[in-house]
């Protein structure tokens, strides 16, 4: 009787580890790609405004609002910031993720 009880109890242990373990790989995938998809859509929207006069003013602003932690905050960059969302209204980034974006490229 202990023997069986202390068999349940191993198998239980067991069964229960494993699902630990699998909702852990599933929420792992989740956040991974949910971070992807957003790096990818950062990529592809600073990749357009590579070459546009307006992101490429504002570096020094962004350079200044990154370093400051978002206390300096410029006029150029500012007015690439408003610029930016116009062009890619489906990007949800901050102004930070932004202005690092414009120092990047």
């Amino acid at each position: 009787m202990i023997r069986l009880r202390l068999l349940s109890a191993a198998a239980l242990l067991a069964v229960a580890a494993h699902s630990n373990a699998s909702s852990f790989i599933v929420t792992t995938d989740s956040i991974v790609g949910a971070l992807k998809a957003t790096s990818d859509a950062t990529s592809d929207a600073t990749s357009s405004l590579r070459d546009n006069k307006i992101v490429q003013a504002a570096r020094d602003d962004a350079a200044s609002f990154v370093a400051s932690n978002g206390v300096i905050r410029g006029v150029k960059l500012e007015s690439a910031l408003d610029y930016i969302r116009q062009q890619a209204p489906q990007l949800n980034a901050t102004d930070a993720q932004l202005a690092q974006a414009i120092l990047v490229i």
